[in-house]
């Protein structure tokens, strides 16, 4: 299954997502017992208008209603799901320090990171592993048998790193 921006998925085992962050970030959930999990991907910390109707997974905040509906269409308490983060990259090559006032401090990546801390202390989920910010983008691919996450980022200043897996265990 591939990701989209605004795209959300939850499901069994059998199941690998992938996706491409820059700025945007993905969140994974998993339950190590039951092997079910599901991945967002969003592209801003929330939708400031309320005259869309529905859930919209581009904005963090629809996706943590889009994960509670889907943990709780199972029945299933989010206490018992492991949680990862990804992503937030800094797309813009903006520097510390060149900045007129401190609202510009900030970019979107990092903006969607704090997002996504949020949802996941939200949501009540167990945080393993973040693996956000720098100058570059993300390829990830969730593998929801283990719960194993694989990360091949790519320095936007630099060359290629080396294929991660984030396993979140010791």
């Amino acid at each position: 299954m591939f990701l989209n921006v605004g795209d959300f998925h939850f499901a069994g085992r059998q199941t690998h997502i992938h996706t491409l962050l820059g700025s945007c970030v993905s969140v994974t959930v998993w339950h190590p017992q039951l092997l079910v999990g599901g991945m967002c991907h969003f592209a801003l910390p929330e939708r400031l208008s309320e005259r869309l109707s529905g859930l919209d997974g581009r904005y963090g905040n629809d996706c943590l209603k889009l994960f509670q509906r889907a943990i709780s269409k199972r029945k299933l308490s989010p206490a018992d799901f492991e949680a990862k983060i990804f992503g937030g990259g800094n797309m813009l090559n903006k520097e510390p320090g060149n900045y007129i006032t401190d609202s510009e401090t900030q970019t979107i990546g990092d903006r969607n990171v704090e997002a996504a801390f949020q949802l996941v202390m939200q949501l009540g989920c167990d945080l393993q592993v973040a693996h956000v910010g720098e100058f570059g983008y993300r390829r990830i691919i969730f593998d929801i048998a283990t719960g194993d996450v694989w990360v091949k980022f790519r320095d936007a200043r630099k060359s290629d790193k080396d294929l991660t897996i984030l396993t979140g265990r010791n």
